[in-house]
């Protein structure tokens, strides 16, 4: 087996969002798991103090992390926050500092300051929590937002106000590029005060920033639909992510297997690393949030891009839930079949699985990805309508017979997506959707945040349709889940199968009658139904004694998950195009040996 894992440039460049949706009603009020708080409220505070956030003194730079963090002897909070906060002034005001813009983003103003902001929250016991969780549309021609459930408390020093804080993410429109943020402002029953914010760390190979600033804001009380089912609905959804321990944690819980906490997370630049973790056992191991302000204060509601991860975690996994519910023959429906577009072309004999497993036939080079990184491909992910989308999608000329030869191309996946929705609509009604359908019948049973509920689609609208090949959004907890489901769960999850245990094994190199089709490239790897998967044997380690094959996801920049044959995953998300996850395989097999499929 090849020892060197060459740079995998699978993903989009570019995303869209989905509205959030809401919270779904409870019907009994439940406090979050942890609370209330019982510190003193004696915090020593030398930045970010009440007196800096009622100043009208512009900030000149970021603050340490901490200063938004909730602290060890933060109080219960002494006054309930409900209604919407409004940032004021947020088009010109505030700092920034270029990192990295390979593409000269910082040419357009509108990306060196927040987008329009405002949100809806509620409060339940020390956590404030947004109404509409997951990617909102703001106007704002280059970002639009995503806000998550923050904290709030009392300090000493505060004097009558109670102190909140807020995690933010700032995603670029039509783009799937991420920048993480935190706020924090101090209200009363009626009050706000001004509030400072700042972004300092990012999951972006192509643009980096720090950005900051403080305005003032308004607090417009009440006005909330079934703010009660909102917190119940919060409540219920940290009571439902997976155990988390810090990944040193693994070592302490497996004292007799030798593992090396330190190859989690290794090969990765460290300015480049967003966070990883390893799922093992039913818990999820986690490694930092870091950014260029220390610690993200918020690090389990991190949000995290898919890129490619998306043409497992939807694609491939829309087709496994279709086959479950209609028959593995969907794979087999065509594409021509499906897209009125395609009708009469090229596209003629090609069908869902082969574009799923990128082997359409239409391409215009054989040489490894370099259709991807072409202008065909950049004028494919710039495209924000459906209409442009789809004919760039269709321009590949045939150069072989489909089924044969592997050559990817984000736009295959598009187009199977979009043939997946149709083969829905045939059967369930012009009403269904296909990431409709695997949200409701797949992710929400997975007890995913609301913040894996969304995707992106065409015209920046929530009703236009799923790019399919990139755009989904993760938390930790979320991207743990999923794997999780696919390689231990198989595919069942609340007692269904809800994934075709058919399609699934051969997805995960279950069956080696079925391993899909070999890539080109230094590298050659497998590549079924939209999973890549690379195979190990003794020349990599002695103790693997099998032969055995690691089927992944894969995501531009940096972003791996991996999802091993004794059951564990380990996932991480960078920057810095660094795709370094072998080693890691080898600790696992120390927890559990690996089989072959």
């Amino acid at each position: 087996m090849r020892r060197f894992l060459p740079l995998i440039l699978c993903g989009a460049l570019v995303a869209t969002a989905l509205t959030a949706l809401g919270a779904a009603p409870a019907s009994a009020a439940s406090s979050v798991p942890g609370d209330p708080l019982a510190g003193s409220g004696a915090v020593s505070r030398s930045v970010l103090t009440a007196a800096q956030l009622a100043s009208s003194s512009a900030p000149t730079a970021t603050l340490p992390n901490d200063a938004f963090a909730l602290p060890a002897a933060a109080a219960a909070p002494s006054h309930r926050f409900e209604g919407t906060l409004t940032l004021n002034g947020v088009a010109t005001a505030g700092g920034f500092r270029k990192v990295k813009d390979s593409a000269n983003y910082t040419r357009v103003e509108a990306r060196k300051h927040l987008p329009p902001f405002s949100v809806q929250l509620v409060q339940n016991g020390s956590h404030l929590v947004p109404v509409a969780r997951g990617l909102q549309f703001t106007g704002s021609p280059v970002w639009n937002l995503e806000v998550g459930a923050g904290r709030a408390w009392n300090e000493t020093a505060d004097g009558s106000q109670t102190r909140a804080s807020l995690p933010f993410a700032l995603v670029e429109r039509n783009a799937n590029c991420v920048h993480n943020g935190v706020l924090s402002f101090l209200f009363t029953a009626t009050t706000v005060s001004q509030v400072r914010y700042q972004v300092t760390s990012e999951t972006c190979e192509y643009f980096q920033f720090d950005l900051w600033g403080q305005v003032g804001a308004t607090y417009a009380l009440g006005g909330i639909a079934d703010a009660e089912g909102v917190r119940n609905a919060y409540a219920a959804e940290v009571a439902d992510r997976l155990p988390t321990r810090p990944i040193a944690a693994l070592a302490t819980d497996h004292p007799g297997a030798g593992v090396n906490t330190g190859a989690f997370g290794s090969g990765i630049t460290p300015s480049a690393l967003s966070t990883f973790g390893f799922v093992y056992d039913g818990v999820n191991y986690v490694g930092g949030c870091p950014t260029r302000q220390g610690a993200y204060p918020f690090c389990g509601q991190l949000l995290l891009p898919s890129y490619s991860t998306a043409k497992s975690a939807f694609g491939g996994m829309a087709l496994m839930r279709l086959a479950q519910k209609y028959g593995p023959a969907v794979a087999n429906e065509s594409i021509a079949a499906h897209v009125p577009e395609a009708s009469g072309t090229a596209w003629s004999g090609v069908t869902v699985g082969n574009a799923l497993d990128m082997a359409t036939g239409n391409y215009k080079s054989a040489l490894y990805e370099r259709d991807e990184s072409s202008r065909t491909m950049l004028d494919f992910f710039d495209a924000e309508s459906y209409s442009a989308k789809m004919q760039i999608a269709l321009s590949f000329p045939r150069k072989t017979t489909p089924g044969t030869r592997w050559n990817y191309h984000t736009s295959d996946t598009f187009l199977a997506t979009r043939a997946m929705d149709d083969v829905l609509k045939d059967r369930a009604g012009q009403g269904a959707d296909l990431f409709g359908m695997l949200r409701d019948e797949v992710l929400k049973p997975a007890k995913v945040s609301p913040n894996a509920l969304t995707t992106v689609r065409t015209d920046n609208s929530p009703t236009g349709v799923p790019f399919g090949g990139y755009g989904l959004f993760w938390t930790q907890d979320d991207i743990a889940k999923v794997a999780k489901l696919l390689v231990a769960d198989h595919g069942v999850t609340g007692g269904q199968q809800v994934l075709h245990p058919g399609l699934l094994n051969s997805s995960l190199q279950r069956d080696p009658a079925d391993r899909g089709l070999t890539t080109s490239g230094t590298t050659p790897f497998k590549y079924n139904n939209g999973f890549w998967a690379l195979d190990f044997d003794a020349s990599d380690d002695p103790a693997y004694a099998n032969p055995f094959w690691v089927p992944f996801m894969s995501g531009y920049g940096g972003i791996t998950v991996t999802l091993m044959p004794n059951g564990s995953s380990y996932y991480v998300f960078s920057d810095n195009n660094e795709f370094a996850w072998a080693a890691t395989v080898k600790e696992s097999n120390k927890l559990a040996p690996m089989v072959g499929g």
